[in-house]
């Protein structure tokens, strides 16, 4: 190879790196920002709510026979079990129970991401089939831990404060001694013995995302319908088998 060919190899090198630092960037910002989302959270259900009686585990991964479920907190109590799921955002937030995506806007720019209600819902139903447990003792929480100010109405589980006094709510014993101890030491040792990773809850999920058979929103099937009014009307696309419960819907 001459030196001019060398020479542009390496200036072509050098201006792939620089357009892919911004990119890179991004990805770590993200990773880092949720990670010390998820991190607040966790100190601050240490710090409101006693640890004898709401048992913590964080970061669980579960598989299930429709893919992987990750759940940022679960806490196992006599009042049931709940689900925390952590947003770090700021800004305003706008969404509802039933938009697939919801919306930040920060400094004039509007950022979407999906509806953790959505998420929520997926992880008790796998949580309820992992365990054996009847999906109502399991509540969900989603949890912003920014800076932020909901700026539509939403659900009374969403929340940018006061988490353990919500949580600490719940008064209904429906769990005894006995069994908080069963379920514990079957998360315990599921824990201690899974070598499930992030890596592969995030393969898991893009194949549930691509999938056209199965629900990525609760794991059902996918079944062909057609809309009966609207401007999509006699339009067909992929609906959830689980309508009314689940409404995701999926263009064909």
């Amino acid at each position: 190879m001459d030196d001019s060919a060398t020479a542009l190899l390496v200036l072509l090198v050098i201006i792939g790196f620089v357009w892919l630092i911004p990119l890179m960037r991004k990805k770590i910002m993200n990773l880092f920002r949720g990670w010390f989302g998820e991190k607040k959270t966790t100190f601050y259900l240490w710090l409101s709510l006693n640890s004898k009686v709401y048992r913590r585990f964080h970061d669980v991964i579960i598989k299930s026979k429709k893919g992987t479920t990750q759940i940022d907190h679960l806490l196992v109590s006599p009042y049931g079990l709940f689900i925390v799921e952590t947003k770090n955002r700021k800004g305003w937030i706008f969404g509802s129970e039933d938009q697939q995506k919801w919306t930040q806007s920060l400094y004039g720019d509007n950022y979407s991401f999906q509806n953790p209600i959505r998420q929520t819902f997926r992880q008790k139903k796998i949580l309820s089939e992992f365990l054996g447990l009847n999906e109502s003792i399991i509540h969900t929480v989603i949890y912003f831990v920014g800076n932020c100010k909901f700026k539509t109405q939403l659900p009374d589980n969403v929340l940018n404060s006061r988490l353990g006094k919500y949580i600490k709510q719940f008064k209904d014993r429906v769990l005894s001694p006995e069994e908080i101890d069963q379920i514990v030491n079957e998360i315990d040792y599921f824990v201690s013995e899974s070598s499930l990773t992030t890596k592969d809850h995030v393969q898991s999920l893009r194949e549930r995302h691509n999938s056209i058979t199965v629900c990525p929103k609760c794991g059902s099937k996918l079944v062909e319908r057609i809309a009966k009014k609207g401007h999509n009307a006699g339009t067909k696309f992929l609906g959830c088998e689980n309508f009314p419960q689940c409404r995701f819907t999926k263009d064909l």
